[in-house]
């Protein structure tokens, strides 16, 4: 089955994705997503100049050494840009080889370990008031899992407040928007925060929240430890992660189970993390990582260290690799939990999908392959939109960690 050929689609629908599609000699088609937020056009170039012309005419059914090829041949390996380019071509080849055994994608993975795959959506407010009744909303929407971020005194454009119910896209201006940042205040506020939800809501939602690492480690352990009483089901993020060492003071000093990992590329950026068991939770990601190849082999490293899956599912990754993600939360054993940040429904018409949410829970389909197509005539009617990411600052001018 060779490759016959290959290209890049980029559309808008509400916020800019970039998918893959490789065609073949046999008529089997798949795609790929390979969106980096604020940064797409890098790896449009990346694929376009470097990665579809040593594609063609290769078999579309040898996807570990077209995996190998991609990453070794490069020789300037990993990173944000490459990685999504190997991933998008992982994701379409193993969507045609799924397509073409007429099977679902996770019965190549080996088959179903679970029935659904438990997921979380976000509630935020603007004030304390606001994200309880927020938190709520989700609740009676069938969710059994929350991430709650909330507005912080004293503190304007605070992370993860958006501006609906289901939908938070940051990337929200052609240059970056500058926020303030103060560590203390949200330290201060946050406790209170997760108190006055319990209080209202109960223990039996699991609740998130994330750092978005705004922290240092001494920061991040004392935040950990003032959340145990409200039995939080993880803290995300909560310190950069380039130092993996950093986590062992965090470690030491709570029980509140740590998140990390939705910025990391390889197996190399969580090696001692998982090894040294200093995280209960990765969140790498399917497009992040290098595609389903890759991630399997970092989610089987991470059992041996009882470390389980919680891969990031923001509105920045495409249907494509939610939908690959479903499948891959469906047959990987050390399952968590996936983020669902559900999209809008332009982009739901853009990229068709056969998942669904049921009762706090996604289910993926029998559709042969990974259940997710494009449609590039409604896709064509979304012109690529220039957005970035914001940018973070101290009160006193420093730049800092948005």
């Amino acid at each position: 089955m060779r490759i016959t050929g290959a290209r890049v689609i980029v559309t808008s629908p509400g916020r800019n994705f970039v998918t893959l599609k490789i065609e073949t000699d046999q008529g089997v088609y798949g795609i790929g997503d390979a969106t980096l937020n604020g940064r797409e056009k890098s790896v449009v170039a990346y694929l376009e100049d470097h990665v579809i012309p040593v594609l063609i005419g290769r078999d579309a059914r040898r996807i570990e050494d077209i995996w190998q090829y991609l990453y070794r041949g490069a020789y300037w390996r990993r990173g944000p840009v490459t990685m999504r380019a190997i991933a998008a071509v992982d994701v379409a080849l193993w969507d045609i080889k799924a397509k073409a055994l007429g099977a679902p994608l996770y019965d190549l993975l080996g088959g179903r370990s679970r029935d659904g795959v438990l997921v979380y959506g976000h509630a935020n407010g603007s004030d304390l008031e606001d994200t309880v009744e927020a938190v709520g909303r989700y609740i009676d929407a069938g969710y059994k899992a929350v991430r709650a971020q909330s507005g912080v005194p004293g503190i304007d454009l605070a992370y993860g407040v958006g501006r609906g119910d289901m939908y938070y896209e940051p990337a929200d201006a052609t240059l970056p928007t500058e926020t303030v940042w103060d560590t203390r205040k949200y330290l201060r506020y946050l406790p209170t925060l997760f108190e006055a939800l319990r209080k209202e809501h109960g223990f039996d939602v699991a609740l998130l929240h994330d750092g978005h690492h705004r922290m240092t480690p001494r920061e991040a352990a004392q935040l950990g430890k003032s959340l145990e009483p409200y039995d939080l089901f993880w803290l995300e993020d909560s310190t950069p992660a380039e130092n993996q060492e950093a986590f062992r003071l965090i470690r030491q000093h709570t029980t509140t189970p740590l998140a990390v990992g939705e910025v990391f590329n390889t197996i190399w950026d969580a090696k001692d993390l998982i090894q040294e068991q200093l995280i209960d939770y990765i969140r790498t990601t399917i497009v992040g990582a290098g595609g389903l190849t890759h991630l399997r082999r970092i989610a089987d490293f991470a059992s041996l260290w009882s470390v389980r899956t919680g891969c990031h599912g923001a509105t920045d990754l495409s249907p494509v690799t939610m939908g690959a993600a479903l499948h891959f939360d469906t047959w990987v054993p050390n399952f968590g939990i996936q983020e669902y940040m559900r999209h809008s429904e332009e982009t739901d018409a853009v990229f068709p999908h056969d998942y669904r949410f049921d009762k706090g829970m996604l289910y993926v389909g029998d559709t042969p392959g990974h259940g997710v197509d494009i449609d590039e005539a409604l896709a064509a009617k979304y012109p690529y939109e220039p957005r970035q990411l914001p940018v973070a600052r101290l009160e006193d001018g420093t730049m800092w960690n948005w």
